[in-house]
């Protein structure tokens, strides 16, 4: 029985980003509409800045490149907005954004998932495309839960219940 190596990849990509989404929805609970537009300094991004880049890289990516919808990106002002938006909407936003990506995700076919695209001037497969929008998603979560962090002084809770120290068996192979 041959393996569908290419299901297997879709499949653990999504839950990749289902697990992010779960994490910043959960941030997003904790914090008001003054502390999502918070920025530390000017080197570190809000928690709503970095939820309008995150649905902006998403949307150029998946949903415009491997989508084949029109690129409407206007990345500086991911970074440049200082409010506008609430928590509520930013939420609503990136479930709308991801929801789209994921059906765009969920679909491709081996052929979308070896095409390269040019996406900001680099060619990317569809593989690349989805790896990199998972990488991206996870790494802004990490900084959406160390601001979280900063503000509510808590542990998440996010591996509760679960023994981390469990090792692994030996491998059959």
């Amino acid at each position: 029985m041959e393996h569908n190596f290419y299901g297997e990849f879709i499949s653990q990509s999504i839950i990749r980003i289902d697990e992010n989404t779960v994490k910043v929805k959960s941030c997003m609970k904790l914090l008001d509409d003054n502390e999502i537009w918070f920025q530390p300094n000017e080197h570190i991004n809000s928690v709503g800045n970095t939820i309008l880049h995150l649905c902006g890289n998403i949307r150029q990516y998946v949903i415009s490149s491997m989508g084949g919808r029109t690129d409407i990106r206007e990345r500086d002002l991911e970074f440049s907005t200082r409010g506008g938006f609430t928590n509520t909407e930013l939420v609503l936003k990136l479930s709308e954004t991801l929801e789209e990506a994921k059906s765009i995700i969920a679909s491709a076919t081996e052929e979308n998932l070896q095409r390269q695209q040019i996406v900001q001037k680099t060619s990317y497969s569809g593989i690349g495309i989805i790896i990199h929008i998972t990488e991206h998603y996870s790494y802004h979560t990490g900084q959406i839960i160390l601001l979280t962090k900063l503000f509510r002084n808590m542990d998440m809770g996010f591996y509760a219940g679960k023994n981390l120290n469990t090792r692994n068996a030996p491998s059959t192979n």
